[in-house]
């Protein structure tokens, strides 16, 4: 039996919510007879903490679950978050110097530390390789400091191991398409790639829409934000927006926002000076999320300017839903998308006025919404499925192994 090694740092474990990619291609994987094991961290990014042990929980697993020791951090951007990914790295190293040979290595990127890593145990091996691309790093965090040469000069030793890790690539798949080109930009074994939306099972979708016990009264129109709290998104544009809205107009309109983060609380006292029904729900379990979707009549996207170039886990979501989407996301495949399917309203990224201008139309409009609400159904069906969409990915591990 053949064994597939998956490394994804950023991995959940079965107490946790989330929709995570490699889980799906490790199940996937298992059903058709592979040995799996996924590698991750004993950190939860999200609650920024150690995680339990639960060996009983995952020796129900039909894959292997391994969690290494990672030291942890606060903040998503400091020094020490670059420190405990380092100490990741190298208790990988170690880690992989005591198994077996596996026959294939997926891995997904960011972190770097764990791309180089796994870059070079697979060229001393000759092991097939192939890099997920997640996310952009050094990229992204050159966006959030805004100090272009210092930004260069800082962050050119990961740019190093961006480059290295994607040389070394079999395959290069990535989210989106201007992921898998900047993969490609350094790769020397693939020419093409291959990008795979992240989506969203629509099956599992479906079923947890239908069980849902969320209710929605029949005079509210609920306008919904499913996602991080933190500096890459733009809550207070939407509550802005809503209050530029005539009051009269806007009376019946909740403002449902699903996450949390570190800017929660500047957005509630945000909220607290408009005069805006604004419900803050915190992070809820997939099911609640999805039941909470299934009842909405408008999604927003509010994506600060120079952030997240990609498609990301909330379009999948939204489309599943079938709600029409308000973006100010820059991000050109998305709007192109939006375009397209015509399932949404493209703003300029730092415009309340369009904002507001696309909300009250939807608001005003039941019909457009429900017109645009199908195309955002018929763009998860033909673009986000991952019952028929992760199976390419499948399809690109087993020519590999071949």
């Amino acid at each position: 039996m053949k064994k597939i090694l998956i490394i994804d740092h950023f991995s959940q474990t079965p107490d946790e919510p989330g929709n995570n990619r490699f889980i799906y291609i490790a199940s996937l994987l298992c059903d058709l007879g592979y040995c799996v094991e996924i590698v991750t961290t004993d950190f939860s990014h999200k609650a920024k903490c150690t995680r339990k042990p639960m060996d009983e929980e995952l020796s129900k697993l039909p894959y292997d679950f391994t969690m290494l020791k990672e030291p942890g951090y606060k903040k998503n951007v400091s020094v020490k978050r670059f420190y405990s990914h380092g100490v990741f790295g190298k208790n990988l190293k170690k880690y992989l110097k005591g198994i077996d040979k596996p026959d294939l290595v997926y891995v997904a990127v960011p972190s770097l530390d764990v791309g180089a890593t796994a870059s070079d145990y697979c060229k001393k091996n000759n092991i097939p390789f192939i890099v997920d691309i997640q996310d952009l790093w050094p990229e992204a965090f050159k966006l959030v400091l805004k100090l272009p040469v210092v930004s260069d000069i800082m962050f050119a030793p990961l740019t190093l191991m961006a480059n290295k890790t994607y040389k070394q690539a079999d395959r290069i798949i990535a989210v989106s398409e201007t992921y898998k080109n900047r993969g490609l930009r350094s790769c020397q074994k693939d020419r093409e790639g291959l990008c795979v939306y992240l989506g969203t099972d629509l099956g599992t979708f479906d079923k947890a829409a239908a069980e849902s016990s969320v209710e929605k009264p029949q005079d509210e129109i609920w306008v919904t934000y499913v996602g991080t709290l933190g500096h890459s998104y733009n809550i207070e544009i939407i509550i802005e927006a809503l209050s530029c809205i005539d009051k009269e107009l806007r009376k019946n309109v909740v403002f449902k926002v699903l996450g949390d983060g570190p800017y929660l609380e500047r957005f509630k006292e945000f909220a607290a000076t408009r005069d805006v029904r604004v419900e803050f729900l915190g992070r809820r379990s997939y099911g609640d999320m999805v039941g909470y979707l299934a009842q909405s009549d408008i999604a927003v996207n509010p994506i600060v300017k120079g952030a997240a170039q990609s498609i990301i886990n909330k379009h999948g979501d939204y489309a599943a839903a079938g709600l029409p989407v308000v973006n100010t996301q820059e991000c050109e495949e998305y709007r192109s998308l939006m375009t397209d399917f015509n399932c949404g309203i493209n703003c300029k990224v730092d415009s309340v006025e369009e904002v507001a201008g696309a909300l009250e139309m939807l608001i005003k409009d039941k019909s457009l919404r429900e017109e645009m609400g199908k195309n955002s159904r018929r763009l998860a069906e033909e673009r986000f499925d991952r019952r028929y969409t992760n199976k390419q990915i499948v399809a690109e591990i087993e020519k590999l192994l071949k």
